[in-house]
């Protein structure tokens, strides 16, 4: 038996429709492009290759930094490059645990990160707080990229903020 071709279009016409088919979409994906711009951090075209900037400094001041409302995590304020924090070890209690913050001088993990979840106090740092850098984080020598309109709290109390921000 011979095989019918069931077909109307031969396989070039199929293939150049489909083309066609491309060629408009994309013209107008170009065009709609044009006409909304997409709001980005870019200071360069897609099809440029930027020079990456450097890569910034930490701050490494040691010095502690005023916190912008309570229970914020307060800040690392030096270098953590290098430090190994896994399941295994945890490069910050060598000098933020109990035991070592006598001979460090650095501050003491809070007591909080020795509570379990059913708030019982263990004597070891718990598992749950075990990962530093979940919620603390190192401070970069960097302008921002966008405008901070936060306001902390003491401002709101304290009347400074005027009516309308």
């Amino acid at each position: 038996m011979r095989r019918q071709n069931h077909s109307r279009m031969s396989r070039t016409a199929r293939v150049a429709a489909l083309f066609s088919v491309f060629a408009i979409g994309a013209s107008l994906v170009a065009v709609a492009a044009e006409e909304y711009p997409l709001a980005t951090l870019r200071n360069s075209p897609i099809a440029k290759h930027p020079v990456p900037p450097a890569i910034p400094k930490v701050n490494n001041t040691d010095l502690r930094q005023a916190r912008n409302y309570p229970e914020q995590p307060p800040v690392i304020p030096h270098t953590i490059r290098g430090y190994q924090i896994d399941l295994n070890a945890n490069k910050c209690l060598t000098c933020h645990s109990r035991k070592a913050t006598e001979q460090s001088q650095a501050p003491m993990v809070s007591v909080t990160h020795f509570m379990d979840r059913d708030g019982q106090v263990r004597t070891s740092v718990s598992p749950r707080r075990f990962f530093c850098t979940q919620c603390h984080v190192t401070q970069k020598q960097v302008n921002p990229l966008t405008e901070n309109t936060f306001v902390d709290v003491d401002s709101v109390i304290s009347g400074v903020i005027k009516k309308g921000n």
